[in-house]
């Protein structure tokens, strides 16, 4: 992963003239509650109409059997999104939790409760973090086949910054309770 994967696209700071660095971004969508395929294209739309992020590939949907929830929730159904952008980390995720609440998030006390919209960062350039409020890349993504099945199905050679080749991550986490959905496909405005 490069932090100038498209090099055609510039951008500059229109005050100061200043370069700002692109960085590829992979960018996990989910949703369990209301409707879901609706939810998740909400998600990809909201994301292609964010300034200063340029969407460049939307993975195939997959169901998936909820992971670490209360047990009364239902299956998720997961994508993936793959941009370049020229915002900071913060500010992505600033825009991604604007995103969720979109979607009437609902956030709660409950350990991974159910939800019409989760937008998490996973990686960010070669960005690393290790805040509250920001871990990156994501400390759980490399474990969840519901991330790394759709990231390979874009990026077939993609290594997870610090982890390794996702094909080997993926074989590893294996797939069981991941269901291809290809009657449902995402699109770009």
């Amino acid at each position: 992963m490069t932090e100038t994967p498209n090099p055609n696209i510039i951008d500059a700071d229109t005050l100061t003239g200043e370069m700002r660095p692109i960085r590829r971004v992979v960018i996990a969508l989910g949703s369990n509650l209301g409707e879901r395929f609706a939810n998740l294209q909400g998600g990809v739309d909201a994301l292609a109409d964010t300034p200063n992020v340029w969407v460049t590939g939307v993975s195939p949907v997959y169901e998936s059997a909820p992971v670490d929830c209360p047990e009364d929730s239902q299956t998720f159904f997961n994508a993936v999104v793959l941009a370049d952008t020229t915002l900071s980390a913060h500010r992505l995720l600033d825009r991604a939790h604007a995103v969720e609440d979109a979607f009437d998030r609902m956030r709660s006390e409950v350990k991974n409760a159910p939800r019409t919209l989760d937008v998490d960062l996973i990686v960010v350039g070669d960005r690393r973090s290790d805040k509250e409020e920001l871990t990156l890349p994501h400390p759980r993504a490399h474990e969840r086949s519901f991330v790394l099945q759709p990231w390979l199905d874009l990026e077939p050679d993609a290594e997870f910054l610090d982890r390794g080749p996702i094909a080997e991550l993926l074989a590893k986490a294996g797939t069981a309770g991941l269901i291809p959905r290809p009657d449902l496909v995402l699109g770009l405005e």
